[in-house]
């Protein structure tokens, strides 16, 4: 319920810490995992002081218990151990602290870790984020490489050493976080995401030797398997660890046995490159070769065809017949021409023969009215008519006698 205050009625800090107090008692009990960061067991003393950290977030919380409460599972636990404590949270109003007064601690296993994590891979397998589709290809030659490692590790100098080997010219970035404990996993997912974040980055590994279990189980985080499967840029996991898989290792779009096979997959071999660079070159010259000569053959197969080693020997051939079918068309043509003009002089003698001209010729006459009618019977005529008499030299008016 919200508290009528102002500026001119505010409440005492005793009076909030009381109320604070009171809100937190109606807690009733709750279980609560964690990791033991800090553990305090003075000599002598009945309490034990201890820090219960979530690996996941920057988030702790202290935690007291009876010593006879620590001492049933004083054997298994230490700092860093995994725990799941029953506890009531409490208020210490004097300084306004919140703890939690632990009545039960037990370890978590290995086999209940292992299992939790079965569960979170098919959640998060069911998700989407471990599919095939979803992983990038890595570049053929990264020009600058993000790497995430312990500082002074010997997965950085795997990675390194092994990379420059290879490729001299390689250039890194490297972030150097904590790579188990309590603060590694928000400081890992603080690297991934600032070499994400640069452009020139061109693929992240994240590195890490050997180790057991517990130890490796930052690279099987919620969190951070969240964040690589946010990337931009390819990720390759490089966790030295065959018998067991962090999830880290189905997230990422490669996964390296070790820092070593890491900086194998993602740099290539400078001696391997000019080595198959010369195995090309030598295969593009013997292809080329190759096409040169089987052309050269074809070309001097097209040589030695009789039409191309005497390209003239085809037109004097041809010419003699050329000059025969000339020379038969000339006469044929001039068979047709004389009995053409032979035709036509008979004909023309028949025309002139058959003319009224020639009857005109041999002394006939042709008499015709002044109509121009042509006279052919007596009874055309009368007494005294003037006909036109048309001989072969001209013509001359006559009159008809009765």
């Amino acid at each position: 319920m919200a508290l009528n205050t102002s500026a001119d009625a505010p409440l005492p800090v005793g009076e909030v810490s009381r109320l604070i107090g009171g809100w937190i008692d109606r807690l009733g009990a709750v279980w609560v995992e964690g990791q033991i960061t800090q553990l305090s067991r003075r000599p002598g003393a009945g309490v034990v002081f201890l820090t219960l950290r979530d690996p996941s977030y920057d988030i702790s919380v202290s935690v007291t218990c009876y010593r006879q409460v620590f001492e049933a599972v004083a054997d298994v636990v230490s700092e860093g151990a995994r725990v799941v404590v029953l506890a009531k949270p409490e208020w210490y109003a004097p300084r306004g602290q919140l703890s939690l007064r632990a009545t039960e601690i037990k370890p978590v296993g290995v086999g209940e870790l292992l299992a939790r994590l079965e569960q979170l891979k098919k959640s998060l397998a069911s998700e989407g984020l471990f599919a095939a589709d979803r992983k990038k290809a890595l570049p053929f030659l990264p020009q600058l490489i993000g790497l995430v490692c312990g500082r002074a590790s010997a997965a950085e100098r795997d990675v390194l050493e092994n990379a420059r080997h290879r490729w001299p010219a390689v250039r890194f970035e490297v972030r150097n976080v904590p790579v188990q404990g309590v603060h590694a996993v928000p400081q890992v997912v603080q690297a991934v995401k600032e070499l994400d974040a640069l452009d020139a980055v061109d693929v992240i590994i994240v590195a890490r030797g050997g180790g057991s279990v517990e130890d490796l189980l930052p690279f099987s985080d919620e969190q951070l398997v969240r964040a690589v499967a946010a990337c931009r840029t390819p990720v390759v996991s490089a966790i030295g660890h065959e018998p067991d898989n962090p999830l880290l290792d189905f997230v990422a779009d490669l996964r390296a046995s070790t820092p070593t096979d890491a900086a194998k997959k993602v740099v290539p071999d400078v001696g391997e490159e000019y080595e198959r660079v010369r195995l090309l070159r030598d295969r593009a010259r013997r292809s080329v070769q190759s096409f040169i000569d089987r052309e050269e053959r074809g070309l001097a197969h097209a040589l030695a065809r009789p039409s191309i080693e005497d390209p003239h020997r085809m037109v004097d051939e041809r010419a003699d017949q050329v000059a025969a079918l000339l020379d038969r068309g000339r006469r044929t043509l001039g068979h047709l021409l004389d009995r053409a003009d032979s035709e036509l002089t008979h004909t023309h003698a028949r025309v002139v023969a058959l003319s009224p001209a020639a009857t005109l010729q041999r002394g006939y006459a042709v008499l015709q009215k002044a109509d121009g009618h042509v006279v052919r019977d007596p009874d055309e005529v009368v007494a005294g008519e003037a006909l036109r008499a048309r001989v072969a030299e001209g013509e001359f008016t006559v009159r008809v006698d009765a």
